[in-house]
């Protein structure tokens, strides 16, 4: 898209906000809209689901975009408060950066499900901490994996950004990723399942696997 184009499509953007915004009342209606959805999406995230159990505890998540595709990873140890606030954006910055009306799919992976499929050295690594290093190891090896562009960019105090350098990344994360690889196989695995999974043309916007769900957030209504 030409950079005239993408002021044209910014200036609608401000336009159509104006008309949302453009009394008390519409305002009202506006702010009840927004959170009603991301309050169903939070829960669709994190509730028991048929064929799913709840969403608590660690988890390693990703949001998919239309045309951008994946472009965020990250993880919790609080999934079931984390995830519902991540389109709510009170404490996260995709969910201001992009609105979860237009997200395509949030990929959702319980990497603790995983852990006996692991040898017992990885799994008592893993266990540590309460799972603190494996999720920041997970995140980061996931990160480099996959590239997303949100997470590939550090906001400067210019205003500015700067790239990050996962390869030379001395991060709590990069440190321990080398010490997880079997059950970073098993995790990449249910996440390349869950990317993979076509949305149902009508209904439940919830697919799930035993150690994960895919939400599809245009099919919320």
């Amino acid at each position: 898209m030409s950079d005239a184009s993408l002021g044209d499509a910014h200036r609608a953007w401000l336009d159509a906000l104006g008309i949302l915004t453009g009394s008390a009342a519409e305002l009202t209606v506006w702010q009840e809209q927004r959170y009603r959805f991301a309050h169903r999406l939070g829960e669709l995230l994190t509730v028991p689901h048929v064929g799913g159990a709840p969403v608590i505890g660690p988890v390693v998540y990703g949001v998919q975009l239309p045309g951008a595709g994946l472009s965020y990873v990250g993880q919790t140890l609080a999934s079931e408060r984390r995830l519902r606030d991540l389109a709510v954006g009170e404490s996260h910055h995709v969910g201001n950066t992009v609105p979860p009306e237009i997200w395509e799919r949030v990929i959702v992976v319980q990497w603790p499900q995983l852990l006996g499929d692991v040898p017992e050295a990885e799994r008592a690594l893993a266990e540590q901490d309460h799972g603190k290093d494996a999720g920041l190891a997970l995140e980061y090896q996931l990160q480099r994996q996959t590239r997303p562009l949100l997470n590939g960019r550090r906001r400067t105090h210019n205003g500015e950004w700067r790239l990050r350098n996962l390869e030379d990344s001395r991060s709590r994360g990069a440190r321990a990723a080398g010490g997880l690889p079997t059950l970073f196989g098993r995790v990449w695995e249910i996440w390349q399942e869950l990317s993979s999974m076509v949305a149902p043309q009508h209904g439940d916007p919830v697919l799930t696997v035993p150690a994960g769900r895919v939400v599809f957030p245009s099919l919320i209504v």
